[in-house]
């Protein structure tokens, strides 16, 4: 209860879009506050960025891979406002974040798993919005759900906010994680480490990664990154266990970097892909695979297992084919899949980087694939679903339409996909 009156003395200020007064700086004098909190990890969900093991792939069975307006839709509903975060399903929930241009509101919604009905609406800021590229939304960041509460990444009034509801839509604490300067806005996502909530803040100006505590909302710790250009980057971080230790693997700025989410202390890094890069990060057991495209482009594959500068010594290959800006890849069983931006779709061979087929789709995508049962799902900006197989040669087993476009990624859990166009949530189930 308490926690809740603060909320509702604190968060109307935040919602009239007031500038944080905390400084770029770094904290790290709270890490001993890092509990052992179990992430749980329910395979019939889909609790945050690309998935329950952040991974883009769904251990999912049975969905349907064809469907059409008229067929194996289960319900849909209407999206009001713009937005490109994927869908979050958890319990009989799907939580989704949207903005609306007349009102300069940032949102979350919920619906009904069922029916696909409204629940509730929850505005987490009014006016302050950025800057934003004509591709972006002011509400690309998915949201994470950590078994408790919904934790939301808005970029608002010059700075990166996190705001923490419960199951019905009560705002239990908001906190900027630091400064934020936008040239395209943003579009990381939050990943979350035992008790802590970490999001990037890669920006035009000084960028950071900072861990709040859940429960609170407090900064546990937050390191500067540097910027070798003048350009922001956008990929989401995540943390895999690699080499016998968790990781907070993050692709940008020049560099692959490997942190250690406890403290953010810096385990690794190595030159590569580019400057900017949009897409997270896919890992095997010992390697860690990076894409980035502007203004380099390139594609990369780096063992995890080092310490320091490992730029000569742990690159296993890198190439200039297939590259992937925004959407993001998936390692499966030793092959990494990509569909790039201009629906370029590969297949590498993870050991040594060969091309194993490659084929083009048609139109441009930016929502990242989603691996199931063997199979690749994937959206174009156009909605076009297209589903390829994934054996060692190239198969297009099933292109569907919605006619409607689609910028969010995928959500398959429980026998269903949960598919966000422009303006639409869609279930599609038998």
């Amino acid at each position: 209860m308490k926690k809740m009156l603060i909320s509702a003395i604190v968060a109307p200020a935040l919602l009239l879009g007031c500038r944080p007064a905390t400084p770029v700086q770094e904290i790290r004098d709270k890490q001993d506050s890092v509990r052992d909190v179990e992430i749980v990890v329910n395979d019939d969900e889909w609790s945050r960025w690309r998935g329950p093991r952040q991974d883009g792939i769904s251990r999912d069975q049975d969905p349907p891979f064809e469907w059409s307006e008229n067929q194996h839709i289960v319900w849909s509903s209407p999206v009001p406002g713009r937005g490109h975060s994927s869908p979050i399903v958890v319990g009989d929930q799907i939580f989704l974040t949207t903005a609306d241009g007349e009102k300069e509101e940032q949102q979350i919604l919920c619906y009904d798993r069922n029916s696909g009905e409204p629940r509730w609406t929850t505005t987490a800021h009014r006016g302050g919005f950025a800057r934003m590229h004509s591709k972006n939304s002011q509400a690309s960041a998915t949201p994470a759900w950590d078994g408790e509460q919904l934790i939301a990444a808005f970029v608002n009034s010059d700075a990166l906010w996190l705001t923490a509801v419960d199951a019905d839509g009560n705002i239990l604490w908001q906190q900027d994680a630091g400064p934020f300067h936008s040239e395209h806005g943003y579009g990381s996502s939050p990943t979350l480490f035992k008790s802590l909530v970490i999001v990037c803040g890669d920006n035009a100006e000084s960028s950071f990664l900072a861990a709040l505590d859940r429960s609170s909302g407090e900064i546990i710790w937050r390191v500067a990154r540097e910027r070798p250009g003048s350009h922001g980057s956008y990929g989401t971080p995540v943390v895999a266990d690699i080499a016998g230790q968790p990781q907070l693997l993050l692709a940008g700025h020049g560099k692959l970097t490997s942190y250690n989410p406890e403290n953010g202390d810096l385990l690794w890094y190595c030159d590569g892909p580019s400057e900017v890069a949009a897409c997270t990060v896919a890992v095997s057991d010992e390697v860690v695979f990076a894409s980035g495209g502007y203004p380099e482009k390139e594609i990369m594959a780096v063992r995890g297992d080092g310490s320091g500068d490992v730029s000569s010594s742990h690159v296993i290959w890198r190439g200039r084919k297939v590259v992937t800006y925004v959407p993001s890849p998936v390692y499966h069983e030793g092959r990494l899949y990509v569909v790039n931006d201009s629906g370029i779709t590969a297949c590498f061979d993870g050991e040594s980087g060969d091309v194993l087929w490659r084929k083009r789709l048609g139109g441009s995508f930016s929502a990242s694939p989603t691996l199931v049962n063997g199979k690749l799902v994937a959206a174009n900006e156009s909605g076009t679903t297209f589903v390829i197989g994934t054996e060692p040669q190239y198969k297009l087993l099933a292109q569907n339409e919605l006619g409607d476009g689609c910028f969010a990624s995928p959500a398959i859990c429980g026998g269903r996909v949960y598919l966000r166009s422009t303006d639409t949530l869609f279930c599609i189930g038998e």
